[in-house]
């Protein structure tokens, strides 16, 4: 033990001299492509909406007012709770809560059926998950389309074989923005768990089973709680995107299933759109990303301590 903290130390020793130039592309990317734009989205919230597009550089919280409040017609009344954004993001919320809800349930087993195959057959199963990920998302989007459409093939299949009398709608519904999302970021449920459950040493459910352990036992307290990170990194990367996604509402969905992504990309559309408050839209949206992170890094330290 000794022997490697002295070489650890020599190594750290060596490479402290030029740690800052071995680290400054990393901030030099960081800070072009991630602060740099956010900051821009942040002034621009602050902005005014100029009457032909664009905007005009008058500081003002008109923007998070607009999101927030009603002042009437002519913008001179006591202001009231607007509900219209606000529902639009509560419906985002329950869609990207239900897609990563979905995804648990598919992914979870599926990864504890992947990571207990033959080694040699892993790779194989994985790679059956991820190819058709290869494959651009707005071309899956609309393959989605096509197949749950009241004419498409689903519908032409139950009724051939007699399970419906009549074509399902599921176009333009909740359920067909769930099926998009849920398609979309299964594998981020995936990969995560799979990397838990194969670290995982099964030893542990002999014992439990040993000492007279059901199944769901060894599933709750034995297994769960040993997965738990890679459950939880996998619920992230599926609400998060989620929640900002736009192709699936868009061209699956329809005026009732609207959600904040889409909201935000028609305001940055043409000169009709109102940039100051898409930025706003997107910094309340950064905002909730942000605590839902939070929450997770809490999570983290807790199972570390």
């Amino acid at each position: 033990m000794a022997a490697g903290t002295g070489s650890g130390s020599t190594v750290s020793a060596i490479f402290s001299p030029v740690r800052f130039w071995l680290l400054l592309p990393s901030w030099v990317v960081i800070g072009f492509f991630l602060l740099v734009p956010v900051l821009l989205m942040l002034t621009y919230s602050f902005l005014t909406k100029e009457f032909r597009g664009g905007v005009i550089w008058e500081f003002s919280l008109a923007s998070y007012d607009q999101f927030l409040f009603d002042r009437g017609l002519f913008g001179d009344e006591a202001p009231v709770i607007k509900w219209t954004y606000i529902n639009i993001f509560i419906r985002s919320i329950l869609q990207a809560f239900g897609a990563t809800i979905f995804c648990l349930l598919i992914g979870f087993p599926t990864a504890y059926f992947i990571a207990t195959r033959p080694i040699q057959s892993r790779t194989i199963w994985l790679f059956l998950i991820t190819v058709p990920y290869w494959v651009n998302l707005l071309i899956r989007t609309v393959s989605m389309k096509f197949l749950i459409r009241d004419s498409g093939p689903l519908n032409e299949l139950l009724l051939y074989i007699g399970l419906i009398d009549a074509p399902l709608h599921v176009i333009n519904t909740n359920f067909a923005v769930q099926l998009g999302l849920f398609y979309s970021y299964l594998p981020f449920m995936v990969l995560p768990i799979y990397a838990s459950v194969e670290r995982y040493n099964f030893t542990f459910s002999e014992v439990a089973s040993d000492l007279y352990a059901s199944k769901v036992t060894i599933l709750w307290e034995v297994i769960l709680p040993v997965v738990k990170p890679g459950i939880i990194a996998g619920s992230i990367l599926v609400f998060v995107p989620s929640l900002g996604a736009f192709l699936a509402p868009d061209l699956l969905g329809g005026a009732k299933t609207f959600m904040i992504g889409s909201l935000i990309e028609d305001q940055f559309k043409g000169n009709a759109g109102n940039w100051p408050f898409g930025a706003a839209a997107s910094m309340i949206l950064l905002s909730l990303v942000l605590v839902v992170l939070m929450f997770y890094v809490r999570a983290q330290n807790k199972d570390q301590t």
